[in-house]
């Protein structure tokens, strides 16, 4: 879908094509892929690397044009596993001309950060904005999430809670890859300042965009790091739970142990009737001394089993 603006007051005001400065492409068809093809001197194979979500952002000038790959978070799915990903957008400048291109989901253009504009390329630098204050957003949900998965991971044994947590690190990678990329852009285009056609005002809101793009990379760096080094140790509170749930389960097995094996004894029937001519007192001694000398072998023949295993290992390792 193509929809096209003019900049009146400051703002965005939809026009018609011919009056149009900002064209916007919204996950464009087949038709407009030749268009950007034909009329913004663009190359198949760019507007391919629009549509690839892998693309590695990069800025490319020539006196016709400038074409730019800039990396954007995507809107997140709240179904399943949460996944915080990156997609990428175009924008084309072309004289007194903006094209932005956007594959994936719509791109508003009426916010708050689209008012104070004076030209095409102030134009481009606030799509630019927009996407960090996008990544700030998400930078902000990422940390809430990643508190409130601590705080049930102190009381889980599930893995579930753990696997949303790497997946949130996965993502936190993914973010600090693309801001990275995204700051070696506008460095390139403030070196490029002139050639691109930069006024003074200008060239002071695409610092402020820098900054605030170098606060985001900052921001998921730190995110990145601190979930990383605390993920072991989060795995290591599920261990140390299941520990303790075993320890509980195994205090309650001893505890009806000595039970279970009176019960037993005592309700041998076919021992009793067996050894029904001799005094019961004699004949359960002599069982349970069967059993104390019985346990004794084998608690002997498991620790020569144990010892001869070890000293295998130890001549293996030293041949």
């Amino acid at each position: 879908m193509k929809s096209s603006y003019i900049i009146s007051n400051g703002n965005l005001e939809a026009a018609a094509i011919e009056q149009a400065v900002i064209i916007h492409y919204n996950n464009p068809s087949e038709i407009e892929r030749t268009e950007l093809v034909a009329e913004w001197n663009l190359e198949p194979e760019e507007v391919d690397a629009i549509f690839d979500p892998d693309e590695v952002p990069r800025i490319d000038y020539s006196p016709e044009r400038t074409f730019i790959i800039w990396k954007r978070p995507d809107n997140v799915s709240l179904a399943g596993v949460i996944q915080f990903e990156v997609s990428s957008i175009g924008l084309i400048l072309k004289k007194d001309k903006a094209v932005v291109v956007t594959p994936k989901s719509e791109l508003s253009l009426m916010g708050k950060e689209f008012r104070r504009m004076s030209s095409p390329l102030d134009f481009c630098l606030h799509v630019m904005l927009s996407t960090i204050h996008h990544y700030h957003g998400h930078l902000k949900t990422i940390k809430m999430m990643a508190n409130d998965l601590e705080s049930k991971l102190m009381h889980s044994m599930e893995n579930r809670y753990l696997l949303q947590m790497f997946a949130i690190g996965e993502s936190l990678v993914y973010y600090l890859n693309a801001l990275e990329s995204n700051d070696t852009i506008l460095h390139k285009m403030r070196a490029m300042a002139e050639r691109l056609g930069f006024n003074s005002n200008e060239i002071e809101k695409l610092e402020n965009v820098m900054i605030e793009n170098q606060q985001a990379a900052k921001q998921a760096r730190i995110y990145s790091s601190v979930l990383s080094g605390l993920m072991d140790a989060r795995g290591t509170i599920i261990n140390n739970n299941m520990n303790v749930l075993l320890k509980n389960l195994t205090i309650i097995n001893v505890v009806f142990l000595p039970l279970n094996l009176i019960a037993s004894i005592g309700g041998m029937s076919e021992f009793t009737m067996m050894t029904e001519g001799i005094d019961w007192r004699i004949s359960y001694s002599v069982f349970m001394l069967a059993m104390i000398v019985l346990g004794l072998l084998t608690w002997l023949w498991l620790v020569r089993a144990i010892d001869r295993w070890g000293n295998m290992n130890k001549r293996r390792f030293k041949s």
